[in-house]
């Protein structure tokens, strides 16, 4: 059993009773432990669970089925919980295509419900480890930014990996084109070759036009999961081609050794750079680092920062400041090729 005693706020010092820190140590654990269930959990998308009814591997829910499912949710008051979740991602605009393009293995509103999980498990952590109330909700904070920092470095590496991917695709479709096969034909020659995530996709694009959708939209809407411009070209290209005529092959040759000189010079800015943004994060992690070393020697110093008014200020001051050199510094190292 954990005891949190020695809680400093603003106004002076508080003590929390065994009981009450039993309940917030309690509280925090069951919902991390909940988060993490759900996380680990999944959930199929409905695209892959039509498939596998057309493909015969599963059969399909009827609207009756459907019906007693929807009734017992109610009666559980799940449904009511599910539906404020879904208006909240709703909210949200073009969430759901973020988790898509992500191809996250939970749906939106799971991943709110691991958000809020993830920072109750922060606030209790903060509390056990005896810190100053004010880091409370920070925890809070950090712990609900975990999941968003995985999501978005979960689409960020689908990103980098399919636009590595593509002379690779470009290659084995021209060659595809070359031997007598059709575009469709070419494109399931990806599928069954190259890994995820560039098969996955252009699996669901070669599916789509084979269930009657034009090819072309197909394509189009590979872009919108998969918003890469090298990509773009590639449909493009297939959309003239299909309008005038032309050699197709040798167009995504061209695209294809493109793809890679760029990939060569991208290389070589990488190498060039590699200074400045390891000086922009030793910069930017500094003050933080200092921050917490100075709170762990001398803790009554650094609480004047938040006891005090002008301390206050200068703890936003700060922020604002490193954000503006977060943002300087990215600028200056961002060199588009």
């Amino acid at each position: 059993m954990f005891t949190v005693t020695n809680l400093l706020l603003a106004a002076g010092w508080i003590t929390l009773s065994p009981m009450t820190s039993s309940i917030l140590v309690g509280v925090g654990v069951a919902g991390a432990l909940g988060a993490l269930f759900i996380a680990l959990s999944g959930d199929r998308s409905s695209l892959e669970d039509r498939l596998d009814v057309l493909a015969g591997k599963k059969t399909a829910v009827t609207d009756e089925q459907r019906q007693i499912t929807r009734e017992a949710l109610v009666k559980e008051g799940v449904e009511g919980l599910n539906g404020i979740l879904t208006r909240i991602s709703d909210y949200f605009g073009n969430l759901k295509l973020f988790f898509v393009q992500a191809d996250s293995p939970v749906t939106v509103e799971k991943f709110l419900l691991i958000c809020l999980g993830a920072g109750m498990g922060g606030s209790m952590l903060a509390l056990i480890t005896r810190c100053p109330l004010p880091f409370v909700p920070v925890g809070f904070l950090v712990g609900a930014a975990g999941p968003w920092a995985w999501i978005v470095m979960r689409r960020g590496s689908r990103f980098k990996k399919f636009a590595h991917q593509m002379p690779d695709a470009m290659g084995l479709i021209s060659r595809a084109l070359r031997s007598g096969h059709s575009l469709a034909a070419a494109m399931k020659v990806v599928v069954d070759e190259l890994p995820d995530p560039i098969s996955k996709e252009f699996n669901i694009a070669y599916e789509e036009q084979n269930l009657g959708i034009p090819l072309e939209q197909a394509l189009k809407n590979l872009y919108y999961r998969m918003p890469n411009l090298d990509y773009k070209f590639f449909s493009m290209a297939v959309a003239i081609q299909r309008q005038t005529g032309g050699d197709l092959a040798e167009v995504l040759d061209k695209i294809a050794s493109i793809i890679r000189d760029r990939f060569r010079i991208v290389g070589q800015v990488q190498a060039l750079t590699g200074e400045g943004r390891i000086s922009g994060i030793v910069l930017m992690a500094l003050p933080i680092v200092l921050f917490f070393a100075v709170w762990y020697l001398n803790p009554e110093y650094v609480m004047l920062l938040f006891t005090d008014e002008m301390g206050r200020k200068m703890i936003a001051g700060a922020l604002v400041l490193q954000v503006l050199g977060a943002v300087t510094i990215q600028k200056i190292i961002a060199i588009k090729v």
